[in-house]
């Protein structure tokens, strides 16, 4: 497997002191769960502690939470143990719904699955955990 292949300018760097890789914002959507797999699949064999996901990467259903998107993906990061932070503002989407909100509040009070505006606040968060997590 090469993320060359699909035309990606993806980069391993460090973030708050862990190893992250930064999806290309121009690289596939991910509008079903085997890109999920995908993306988990291209780490295979490199010391990462999390996978970072533009929004723009995020197909239109993602966030749509009665789709079971967002759920489906998500679940598999969890699975395999890929700790995943999604990077950009989705303050629109989050105010049109209830449901998205509470979502990513969740999610952010956990340590496998962050929401966060850039890689400013990404860093801050990763640079607030002491354990690595």
């Amino acid at each position: 497997f090469s993320w060359t292949e699909f035309g990606m300018a993806d980069e391993m760097t460090t973030l708050g002191g862990r190893t992250v890789f930064l999806c290309d914002a121009a690289g596939p959507r991910v509008t079903r769960e085997a890109d999920a797999l995908d993306l988990i699949g291209g780490l295979w064999g490199l010391e990462v502690d999390w996978l970072v996901l533009p929004t723009a990467r995020l197909g239109e259903d993602f966030l749509r939470l009665r789709t079971g998107l967002a759920g489906a993906v998500i679940q598999k990061f969890v699975t395999y143990q890929v700790r995943l932070a999604i990077v950009g503002d989705i303050s629109a989407e989050a105010e049109a719904s209830d449901a998205l909100r509470a979502f990513v509040r969740e999610s952010n009070a956990a340590r496998r699955v962050w929401f966060v505006p850039d890689l400013a606040a990404l860093e801050a968060r990763l640079t607030a955990q002491p354990d690595g997590t």
